[in-house]
């Protein structure tokens, strides 16, 4: 009758079933009972001969050292002198310990990698796609001209210079304007300019809630969008003004 093994991967190798032995007899790993646990150690060998299991070389190598150790551990200690504080020797098991130590911090590790690894695996990620043909190439805008950003800013400062000078209303009374209906207020005012006049930015804000003070916002960033108006600035620090876009 032809002779069959098989190979239990249940450990992934000697210092992993050492360490899983010392958990289960609840052992201190800084002082092992070598004995007890080279007892237990063997029986698992002896098991998976009985089971006819194929048996990994460094599983024996392993027996070797601890039958090594506990021989070490078993031989009379030489008597010393109270005042002799020295040690003589190593403790055998020294080198064994910090084996354990190092291979259960990488194997927490690597615990923890595969943790992030199926966390990560529920996602679905798409590789970077060339978007370079939809790009357009929009014109710099003139030195004096604000962006988006730049409104931004002046937003928060007039709302930061009013709530100094005084409370901003966070409630409207009566019906709130939309922005459909502040754009066409605003534009009103834009068309009744004169060729070189303009509208400065803080009369646009003036006496205002909160809420319209936004929605006065988002009006002007949609009229600025159309090209209705444009927003400028002559000084680094000096007001800024509204004034006709080419669009009419």
């Amino acid at each position: 009758m032809e002779q069959i093994n098989l190979k239990l991967d249940v450990f992934e190798g000697p210092l992993d079933l050492l360490l899983h032995l010392i958990q289960q007899l609840e052992l201190d790993i800084y002082d092992i009972p070598i004995a007890k646990v080279t007892e237990q150690y063997m029986d698992f060998i002896h098991a998976m001969k009985t089971l006819e299991l194929e048996l990994a070389g460094e599983y024996l190598v392993m027996a070797a050292t601890l039958m090594s150790i506990k021989s070490q551990m078993l031989l009379p200690k030489p008597e010393l002198d109270y005042d002799y504080e020295e040690e003589v020797g190593e403790d055998p098991r020294e080198a064994l310990v910090q084996q354990l130590l190092e291979y259960r911090k990488y194997k927490y590790a690597a615990s923890v990698l595969s943790e992030k690894e199926a966390e990560r695996s529920l996602f679905y990620t798409k590789a970077p796609m060339d978007l370079s043909d939809y790009e357009e190439e929009l014109p710099p805008l003139p030195i004096d001209q604000l962006n988006t950003i730049d409104l931004y800013l002046a937003l928060h400062d007039v709302l930061q210079r009013k709530k100094n000078n005084q409370p901003i209303e966070t409630t409207v009374s009566g019906e709130s304007i939309t922005i459909e209906e502040k754009v066409k207020q605003i534009r009103n005012q834009i068309d009744s300019l004169g060729v070189e006049e303009s509208l400065s930015l803080d009369s646009l804000f003036s006496r205002f809630t909160k809420d319209e003070m936004i929605t006065t916002f988002m009006a002007l960033l949609e009229l600025m969008k159309n090209g209705v108006a444009v927003a400028s600035q002559d000084d680094t620090y000096g007001p800024i003004v509204i004034t006709k876009g080419a669009s009419k």
